[in-house]
């Protein structure tokens, strides 16, 4: 069987291979729930989920959907499917109907694991579905629709065995859909084993000693690739329920956190808490994050005490690049996503594909051994990913002399006024800077005369009335950003729309923009509209 990794070739062995190295070492702590659960503790559980799964009819190319929160029956569930050659599919529990059904009628699942207080979602789509097999979770009861128990799911004896070949799929992740209709990325053993091993001879360098938390959810990437990378090397994974800015640094103190992700809004908000006199107070060693503003970059190590460092990738791509510790020093601030990680060969392109000249700045094409084969069931949307091979980051970044990537936006996070493309993304680090801003967010409006126009979404910290913020806003954007940059639209929310991976949701808030949903300030008429 072909080597995907030093440790295994896949899911199912590097389960295995955690086990008979470290069977009595804590794999995961969930908290505040309170579950911890052992090497071998989880591997015993995968094997009593595979066989219970097989005995529902589930083998190779099915694909198991998982409806759960940070429980500690997600992972089990995850890496059971995998055991039989099946895909899973993790779902995003606060889906609505309308997407809840989009998903699952894409994905097809042979058999939906979910917890009692989700399950109710369900009813009415499993006929459409083709009443796959439901496998419920927790101590609830409903009424609304019956399945196998967790229990007796996991009561299975017997031993399956698969020969699971790198190349196999092991997740159909949906995409977060800031850019669109999610779409199914099809990653394989492989993927996740190569991710893993980038963990331990680059960046962050993970070993045994350390101790990983996670904060986001694990139907997305972040947790199931800090697990992957506790299975290679034995360390230990903190899961938190969720995010919480106040007591996130009480929890990494509490649990000798050294090392986490922070992306998205998450550092924002972290500095938008009440400075506490034991933030620095940790032993965290290193902390990545991805697009964090450059002008807060220094702000955060300062604070907390612990080196932040950029990285780039997607669901897509995995990691794509890392900042090393050696580079730290001279790239804190500077926007630098560090170099290409091994494996994976980049382009830089412009509008025709035309690679451009060192340090201009161009779209980033990838193509390499992690790259997804594609997206689930879309050969289209598979055809329009790709470019003779390459994946099309839609993602604007140049290069430096000394090989390091910077990122400049989104093709499609640019604004175009009048000709002038802006990037949202330094917009909305401006207004961040504001000390009554927590949040903003800028999206493109159509305009018959500059072909498209800037509104902000912010949200304040306080509760001033708009009539007096909003000119405030104004004149601090106007002083900051160039004539042509000053959003000319103005909407304060109480909060903005998040995806599953913590980004804001731009698609819709663009679409709440163009539709004038939301009361606001024009900034051309001095005139409130809504």
């Amino acid at each position: 069987m072909t080597t995907a990794t030093k440790q295994a070739a896949n899911l199912p062995e590097l389960v295995e291979y955690a086990a008979q190295n470290w069977p009595q070492r804590v794999a995961m702590h969930f908290d505040p729930e309170g579950t911890v659960i052992t090497f071998a503790e989880l591997a015993g559980a995968v094997r009593g989920a595979a066989a219970g799964l097989r005995e529902l009819g589930i083998g190779p190319g099915d694909r198991v959907a998982l409806l759960l929160p940070n429980v500690v029956e997600f992972p089990i569930a995850w890496l059971a499917t995998t055991r039989l050659g099946a895909a899973m599919v993790p779902v995003n529990v606060y889906l609505g109907e309308s997407d809840l059904r989009s998903l699952l009628v894409d994905a097809r699942p042979s058999a939906i694991i979910v917890s009692t207080e989700s399950a109710g979602k369900l009813a009415p789509l499993l006929a459409e579905l083709g009443q796959p097999q439901v496998v419920l979770v927790g101590a609830g009861e409903q009424d609304e629709v019956s399945g196998t128990r967790w229990e007796r799911l996991t009561s299975a004896s017997g031993q399956p065995e698969r020969r699971v070949f790198p190349e196999a799929v092991a997740n159909i992740q949906y995409t977060s859909g800031s850019t669109g209709t999610p779409k199914g990325c099809l990653l394989s053993h492989a993927y996740w084993m190569e991710l893993a091993q980038v963990l331990i001879d680059h960046g962050p360098r993970l070993t045994g000693a350390d101790v990983l938390l996670t904060a986001q959810p694990f139907y997305y990437m972040d947790p199931q690739w800090n697990l992957v990378g506790a299975l290679h090397t034995g360390a230990k994974l903190v899961v938190l329920d969720r995010f919480h800015p106040r007591s996130f640094w009480e929890s990494v103190r509490r649990h000798r956190v050294t090392f986490f992700y922070c992306l998205g809004v998450m550092p924002t908000l972290l500095l938008k808490t009440e400075p506490s006199g034991q933030e620095r107070d940790n032993l965290v060693r290193y902390i990545a994050c991805s697009a964090l503003p450059t002008d807060r970059h220094r702000e955060l190590e300062e604070r907390f005490g612990a080196p932040w460092h950029e990285l780039y990738g997607s669901t897509e791509l995995g990691l794509v690049t890392m900042v090393e510790p050696a580079e730290h020093d001279a790239t804190v601030g500077t926007g630098a996503l560090g170099r290409p990680m091994p494996n994976l060969e980049v382009r830089i392109v412009d509008d025709s594909g035309q690679p451009v000249p060192r340090g201009s700045v161009g779209n980033l094409l990838v193509r390499g051994a992690r790259v997804t084969y594609g997206y689930f069931g879309d050969d289209a949307a598979t055809e329009a990913a790709f470019r003779g091979g390459w994946y099309d980051t839609g993602d604007l970044v140049h290069q430096d002399e000394a090989d390091l990537l910077y990122f400049h936006g989104r093709t499609k996070d640019i604004i175009r006024r009048s000709g002038e493309n802006i990037a949202a993304v330094q917009l909305e680090s401006v207004l961040e800077q504001h000390a009554e801003v927590a949040l903003a967010a800028c999206v493109p409006v159509p305009d018959e005369l500059r072909g498209e126009e800037i509104q902000a979404f912010v949200v304040a910290r306080g509760s001033r009335p708009a009539a007096e913020l909003v000119p405030e806003l104004i004149e601090f954007a106007q002083r900051n950003l160039a004539y042509f940059k000053v959003p000319r639209y103005w909407v304060l929310r109480d909060r903005l729309p998040l995806t599953a991976s913590e980004k804001i949701a731009k698609k819709e808030l663009r679409e709440a923009a163009a539709g004038r949903q939301d009361p606001g300030y024009d900034r051309v008429s001095q005139l409130w509209f809504g």
